[in-house]
């Protein structure tokens, strides 16, 4: 009887949430080891189940790096980053596409329905709705830097995601993005989550990933920050606490709250039901990314 009495318990304090949710667009996006295809996904796809079958529109938004790195190593090929940025030449453009469309958008898509769910692949050769333009970088001295085959979403077919949303169907969203030539570039997936939540005008944003968020100290699990503002961030990343792909993590998350996105969160998906602790409960769990600066 106690057990019965605390899951009701839970139940009770999800209430709130589920009402507060209902009917609005939260974008989840996966990366890292915590979405490691032919693994076990079901405790996170389960939860976005959830999350649609209670009235919530989950948008799901993947990357699929690793995969990418690893396929890339098979054919002799070497995996090259500027700034958490992949640098794409025309070999490496055709791996990202194979890998991300035929293996991770496909086996999401396959497993959400599995588990009772709903959903629809998004991505350059169906559905498409990310539009993008070439991305330079540009350092600090101010040299320009081609990473090759890579872009910046710069709009996005609202409407069509809209759509599957309201018909209760999960959009599943590859980072492949089409220029106005109709050249496929690769953008990333951060990014790219950033834009579509801020055009979809989303209530959240969350990234899963494999660490539990921003640590005051990298070597130290126990300095685990549970909320960080623009001028924390800026400090991080100049002492190089933020680096690699964090950073583009961060940058993702500052700019879907300045576009409107009313919170954004990174946790970590190897915490059990890690998506629904974030959601559904007071405390939550990871980094809540913040926009005011401190005076």
């Amino acid at each position: 009887m106690e057990e019965a009495i605390r899951k009701a318990g839970v139940l009770i304090e999800a209430l709130p949430y589920i009402q507060s949710f209902h009917n609005k667009i939260v974008v989840i996006k996966f990366g890292g080891s915590a979405m490691d295809v032919g693994g076990d996904l079901s405790n996170l796809l389960t939860s976005l189940v959830f999350m649609s079958q209670v009235g919530m529109r989950p948008v799901l938004v993947h990357g699929g790096g690793p995969m990418i790195s690893a396929e890339m190593k098979r054919r002799g090929l070497q995996p090259q980053f500027v700034k958490g940025r992949r640098i794409t030449d025309r070999d490496t453009l055709e791996i990202a596409e194979s890998v991300l469309i035929d293996v991770v958008n496909r086996d999401l898509v396959e497993q959400i329905w599995r588990l009772g769910g709903r959903s629809v692949g998004m991505h350059v050769r169906q559905h498409g709705c990310l539009f993008a333009e070439k991305l330079f970088l540009v350092e600090e001295n101010g040299e320009t830097l081609d990473l090759g085959f890579v872009g910046r979403v710069t709009e996005i077919d609202a409407v069509r995601v809209r759509s599957f949303c309201d018909a209760g169907i999960i959009p599943v969203i590859a980072p492949l993005g089409k220029d106005a030539d109709g050249r496929t570039l690769n953008v990333n997936a951060d990014s790219a989550a950033s834009v579509i939540a801020a055009r979809l005008q989303a209530e959240k944003i969350v990234f899963v990933a494999d660490v539990h968020g921003i640590m005051a100290d990298r070597g130290d699990p126990n300095s685990l920050l549970s909320s960080v503002n623009e001028d924390q961030i800026a400090d991080l990343i100049r002492r190089g606490v933020i680096a690699g792909g964090m950073q583009p993590k961060v940058e993702a998350c500052l700019e879907a709250l300045r576009s409107g996105v009313k919170k954004a969160h990174i946790i970590n998906g190897n915490i059990p039901h890690s998506l629904l602790l974030e959601i559904f409960t007071d405390k939550g769990i990871g980094t809540e990314i913040i926009t005011q600066r401190v005076a």
